[in-house]
């Protein structure tokens, strides 16, 4: 039996949204990876980007368990002396939502040339309304 590999010329992308409400960040975060990815098809392929646009909605309302609302940290370094910051979860819910979901994905994609492509086609949203009804995005069932 011959195995067929997929080209990226070959490839078709869907649509796909999810609902982040009342979802765990880190276990939502795996599975759009995967759509991402492409690993949900049966043709996948590791060195060609196969994955599928992923539209996440409602980020805001999205659930951590423990005391990560106030303990996980997220640090930003300016590359100069005493340029580091530290933001807590907390603050990014209020301020901005959508670099919660984003920043768990890109962690959990593979560290290669193809992980931005496959980083822009993940769009998130802080409220349940999204711009991409034109391309009729089906519900992604875990």
């Amino acid at each position: 039996m011959k195995t067929t590999l997929a080209k990226k010329e070959t490839v078709t992308r869907n649509w796909y949204v999810v609902d982040a409400t009342d979802q765990v960040l880190g276990r939502l975060s795996v599975r759009i990876a995967n759509v991402l990815r492409g690993k949900h098809r049966a043709t996948f392929t590791p060195h060609v980007d196969t994955g599928d646009f992923v539209i996440v909605v409602n980020a805001d309302k999205i659930r951590v368990t423990g005391k990560k609302e106030q303990d996980k940290d997220y640090m930003f370094y300016s590359g100069w002396m005493g340029g580091v910051k530290h933001r807590s979860l907390g603050d990014f819910r209020k301020n901005k939502p959508e670099f919660i979901i984003q920043h768990a994905v890109k962690g959990m994609l593979p560290k290669n040339r193809l992980a931005a492509g496959m980083l822009k086609r993940l769009k998130v949203y802080a409220g349940s309304e999204h711009p991409h009804e034109a391309q009729e995005p089906k519900e992604f069932s875990f």
